[in-house]
């Protein structure tokens, strides 16, 4: 047999297997059938609902994300950040930490290279790194929103870096402590 006896065999076996023949066979080849019509549906429906679950993620993180700023870069943003959350790093300003216990409450001023910013923390409990020591910075980070009318900054939460081990193995060469481990300070009358 040869390959062209073959494949008029073939041709043949197809013809009496279709009942249009081979014009039939033609026709279906070149039209879609209604199977890929609803593969192509159920593609573009997918499509659409990952997009949709893509839109609502993105605009959930946009209300979500929390903007970290410079005590100066905070001041020259101010009008522009609105009522979002913001996370603002600075230095303690020494003498400037007080406690209330009506409302319990922590003021305290943070500063930058330029500026200062007053926050009010309405919390009872501080970080154990969150000391005023005199000669001693403390670098603080402190997120929240801005208070209305320019009232200075409302934390939700206090962040306080406590120094290197390097940098305190030099400290305590030169004498001085852990800030966690020095006695708590006074500030305007009430212990901390």
């Amino acid at each position: 047999m040869s390959a062209s006896h073959l494949d008029r065999e073939l041709e043949r076996a197809l013809a009496s297997a279709s009942p249009k023949g081979e014009a039939g066979l033609l026709r279906q080849e070149g039209a879609t059938s209604p199977r890929r019509k609803g593969n192509v549906g159920l593609l573009i429906v997918l499509l659409a609902m990952v997009g949709g679950i893509v839109v609502l993620v993105m605009m959930g993180f946009k209300d979500a994300a929390v903007y970290e700023k410079t005590v100066d870069q905070l001041k020259v943003e101010a009008g522009t950040l609105g009522n979002r959350r913001v996370r603002v790093a600075g230095t303690l300003v020494h003498g400037t930490l007080e406690h209330r216990d009506q409302p319990c409450e922590y003021r305290f001023t943070i500063k930058g290279a330029d500026s200062e910013l007053p926050v009010r923390f309405p919390q009872c409990v501080i970080p154990d790194t969150f000391r005023d020591v005199p000669g001693m910075d403390v670098k603080v980070t402190v997120e929240g929103k801005l208070a209305a009318a320019g009232g200075g900054f409302d934390a939700t939460q206090v962040l306080a870096k406590c120094p290197s081990k390097y940098e305190m193995k030099e400290r305590r060469d030169k004498g001085e402590q852990m800030p966690h481990q020095l006695a708590p300070t006074q500030g305007s009358g009430a212990p901390l």
